[in-house]
C-alpha cells in the first residue's frame, strides 16, 4: 500500500473521531466525564505514538550502524559514538512524551 492509500482512511477516521464529540454536546456533568475520557485518550495516543516512533527510529539507527560496520569494520570507533548519542536522543524524546502524557493525566484527574 502506498502512503496515500493509508493516509486517507486514517485521516478520515481521526477527523470523524474528534469532530463527532462536538456534535453530541450534553450537560455539564457529562462534559466533565467526556473531558476525562478525551484526556485519557490523548495521553494514550501521545505515549503510543512516541513509543512507535522511537522504536522505528532506534531500529533504523541500529540497522544503519550495523550496515556501516559490515562494510567497513575499521570504522567501528567512528560509528559507535554517534550511534549511541543518536539512540540516547531518540530515547529522550520518548521519555519527554511520557512526561507529557503524565501531565495530561494530572490535568484530567
Amino acid at each position: 500500500m502506498t502512503k496515500k492509500n493509508v493516509l486517507a482512511p486514517v485521516t478520515s477516521f481521526l477527523v470523524t473521531l474528534f469532530v463527532s464529540a462536538t456534535a453530541f454536546a450534553q450537560d455539564a456533568a457529562a462534559n466533565e466525564f467526556d473531558m476525562k475520557k478525551w484526556g485519557l485518550l490523548a495521553a494514550a495516543i501521545a505515549i503510543c505514538g512516541a513509543a512507535i516512533g522511537g522504536a522505528i527510529a532506534q531500529g533504523k539507527t541500529a540497522s544503519t550502524a550495523l550496515d556501516g560496520l559490515a562494510r567497513n569494520p575499521g570504522a567501528s570507533g567512528k560509528i559507535f559514538v554517534p550511534m549511541i548519542l543518536g539512540l540516547a536522543l531518540i530515547e529522550s524524546l520518548v521519555i519527554y512524551a511520557l512526561l507529557i502524557a503524565f501531565q495530561i493525566l494530572g490535568k484530567v484527574q
